[in-house]
């Protein structure tokens, strides 16, 4: 995002809930202010440092992790209507006339149902609209299996994700469709994940890993082309194709 903001381009994020049922940090909220509330100035904050405009909402409510009772909520966007997700959706995308549009993979990085979801409406919009450069963010398995073999330095073991965690988490290399080098822009990164203090406290996993480790972690952004697998490795590219 902060990439394609810097090269000129508009850049649009929606978000289909406002995160209503996550788990805050102990003493961030005001008494009586509502995650979502806090959520969605931190947003702000975090889309501004990245050079994106302020975010669009879908309107639905948080689902919460796979296999909460959260997920039966019938205002929530796992229980949404396919077709109306599809045209709030479309509504937007056909008024600031998006030429690229990236979502999640069909598992949603790492199985979280609101994220599955973005895929199945997300693919929907495209193929209503024809716009011709999809693509889906995910992790690179591969690289996070190396990644934890490294020297994490301070970071708690009970703030590691597991190997067992990892093995679900996103798509191996060899299914990778392309790689983006975004290593210049890892100091925005890290600002706009600290603009999540509801979210992302100061000795999270993330904030705790030494620098190198935080810029081999996220100097790099892996994307799949839907439906497309055994690429036998991604193609390192300056700029998704579209941008």
């Amino acid at each position: 995002m902060a990439k394609a903001a810097a090269a000129g381009h508009r850049v649009v994020l929606v978000c289909a809930t406002r995160g209503e049922v996550g788990e805050p940090q102990e003493g961030v909220l005001d008494e009586g202010e509502a995650l979502w509330e806090r959520r969605v100035v931190e947003l702000a904050e975090s889309t501004e440092l990245l050079g994106a405009e302020p975010p669009r909402f879908l309107g639905y409510e948080d689902s919460g992790m796979d296999g909460e009772p959260t997920n039966d909520n019938p205002a929530c966007f796992w229980q949404a209507d396919i077709d109306e997700a599809t045209k709030r959706l479309v509504d937007i995308l056909t008024e600031v006339d998006a030429g690229v549009l990236t979502i999640y993979d069909d598992h949603g990085g790492y199985g979280h149902p609101d994220h599955i979801q973005v895929h199945r409406v997300g693919l929907r919009a495209a193929q209503e609209l024809g716009i011709e450069h999809v693509f889906e963010a995910t992790i690179n398995r591969t690289a996070v299996r190396q990644m934890m073999q490294s020297d994490l330095g301070d970071v708690a073991e009970d703030e590691r994700p597991s190997i067992e965690d990892v093995e679900s988490f996103g798509t191996e290399e060899v299914d990778l469709s392309f790689v983006v080098d975004v290593a210049a822009h890892v100091g925005q990164k890290k600002a706009a994940m600290q603009a999540h203090r509801s979210q992302i406290g100061p000795d999270s996993f993330f904030l705790q890993m030494p620098d190198e480790v935080f810029a081999m972690a996220f100097g790099q952004e892996s994307f799949n082309v839907p439906g497309v697998s055994g690429t036998g490795g991604p193609q390192h590219v300056d700029m998704l194709p579209g941008l």
